[in-house]
């Protein structure tokens, strides 16, 4: 008998200085322009981040030497307030279709810009490991870092 690893969502946001349009564009069209390259799961390096614009798209790298590899896909598509990603990268971080953790962006007006909430929840889907990756997900390098260089390539 298995028992489920109950482990807390993570919850992030950010401030960025532009529409929730341009915001929205960025995170999801531009998403090379602030993703670090040192987070690959493909052998070759990253030349590009894609997400294909649109529920049940996918959600891949694609290496210099034309490789691909999935990380997950849309589950919801809502441009320029919501989307909702599957993380589907299992804990020997490489792509397992049958792992879905689910990483939610919304966008909203502030008035001065756009605040960008992000929260990655069912993390017990990932096992025995669910803690450790939880720890590093909502480490100084992990969500809050990518969305720290996201709001600086947001203008």
């Amino acid at each position: 008998m298995s028992s489920m690893i109950a482990v807390a969502p993570i919850r992030k946001r950010i401030h960025v200085n532009a529409t929730p349009d341009r915001a929205f564009e960025i995170f999801t069209a531009g998403m090379i322009r602030w993703w670090s390259k040192n987070y690959t799961i493909n052998k070759s390096p990253i030349k590009e981040i894609m997400i294909e614009p649109r529920e049940g798209g996918r959600w891949f790298e694609r290496g210099e030497d034309g490789s691909e590899c999935q990380w997950g896909k849309e589950l919801e598509w809502y441009p320029p307030n919501r989307l909702v990603l599957a993380w589907q990268i299992a804990s020997n971080w490489q792509f397992d279709p049958k792992i879905i953790t689910e990483l939610e962006l919304r966008f909203a007006s502030d008035g001065a810009g756009t605040l960008v909430e992000l929260e990655h929840r069912n993390l017990d889907r990932l096992g025995a490991e669910a803690p450790a990756l939880r720890e590093t997900f909502d480490s100084p390098h992990g969500w809050m870092g990518l969305l720290e260089s996201f709001a600086k390539q947001v203008k």
